[in-house]
């Protein structure tokens, strides 16, 4: 069965109605994940356990790239994903709400601390060539197609502290059915929390499957069983272990130019940058204690009790497949 009714998810840099040009294939996976949450670590576990070994047959962000991303023509991605033998797993942005469900395809959907992974957009903006990026995205679509101005770069015009109080109060998604444009800069703390909740609501269907960071720190090795077993392989603890060490942050960075994402598109200053940290808490350092405060009644407003527990710690802190 495949649903599409969808959301229209449009802006410069990201069209979820390119998708309309792939075929769907028995066995493809999708991740969807808000930005910074996640989802390089999960592409790269994905890689090791569908290649079973580190070596991949070209750079990461060409074996799984991000579909919706307007910097790269269409045509040529979707030539890029037809002619894939292996099983394909593609990258997105795009809620669970902007895509064509389809019961064949795996959908994994990585969550984060959204405090820890506004700290790291933020990071990520200061990294990123916009120059270079207005230039491909100028290259790869048509005038008559391009959907808007482009972002204002992030703390130009405005202060970090400035920045993250946008973030912080930035407005609630419209209703389902209604064309969106995603805020700019880092984004807002309401589109990331719309964005888990679709995931949510879906959390029990077979095909899909709740993955966070904070999982991924806590037990790797244990995760990427869990991940195995999603996607229909045997892995073996001794051989998730085996696997997993290519698979730490100090790992990626050391080999960022073939594991970070949109590295053959000469977006970054520094590949190696991209995997910065990856820590916890960081947000701390931006937060008054009148933010902390506003944070919690903010994010009180756009989840559960459950959700927001699991947002925040994992399944730790609430297990989806109880809750």
């Amino acid at each position: 069965m495949v649903v599409s009714d969808r959301v229209l998810y449009r802006e410069l840099m990201t069209d979820n109605l390119r998708w309309d040009a792939l075929q769907l294939r028995d066995g493809d996976i999708i991740i969807s994940t808000p930005p910074k949450c996640g989802m390089t670590w999960t592409q790269r576990l994905v890689s090791l356990i569908v290649f079973d070994g580190p070596d991949l047959p070209g750079p990461l962000s060409t074996v799984s790239p991000w579909l919706d991303q307007t910097i790269r023509p269409l045509d040529e991605v979707i030539a890029i994903l037809d002619a894939q033998q292996h099983r394909r797993f593609i990258k997105t942005h795009t809620p669970l709400d902007g895509l064509v469900l389809d019961d064949r395809v795996t959908y994994l959907c990585v969550g984060r601390d959204p405090r820890d992974a506004a700290v790291s957009m933020l990071h990520q903006t200061t990294n990123m060539d916009r120059d270079r990026m207005r230039l491909l995205h100028e290259a790869a679509v048509p005038a008559e197609q391009r959907l808007g101005p482009p972002a204002p770069q992030p703390g130009s015009g405005r202060g970090v502290v400035e920045e993250f109080r946008h973030w912080l109060e930035g407005p609630a998604l419209p209703p389902p059915g209604v064309g969106f444009t995603p805020p700019k800069g880092i984004g807002t703390l309401a589109n990331v929390m719309h964005q888990f909740g679709k995931v949510w609501e879906r959390r029990h269907l077979p095909n899909v499957a709740l993955f966070h960071y904070a999982d991924y720190q806590a037990d790797l090795v244990g995760e990427m069983v869990r991940l195995a077993g999603v996607l229909g392989y045997n892995l073996s603890r001794d051989r998730a272990r085996e696997l997993a060490q290519y698979a730490t942050l100090g790992e990626m960075r050391s080999h960022a130019s073939e594991i970070a994402p949109n590295t053959t598109d000469g977006i970054w200053r520094s590949d190696e940058q991209f995997f910065r940290r990856g820590g916890n808490g960081e947000w701390q350092e931006y937060f008054t204690r009148d933010e902390y405060r506003r944070y919690n009644h903010r994010i009180n407003q756009l989840g559960a009790p459950e959700m927001l527990a699991w947002a925040h710690e994992g399944r730790r802190g609430c297990d989806p497949e109880d809750a």
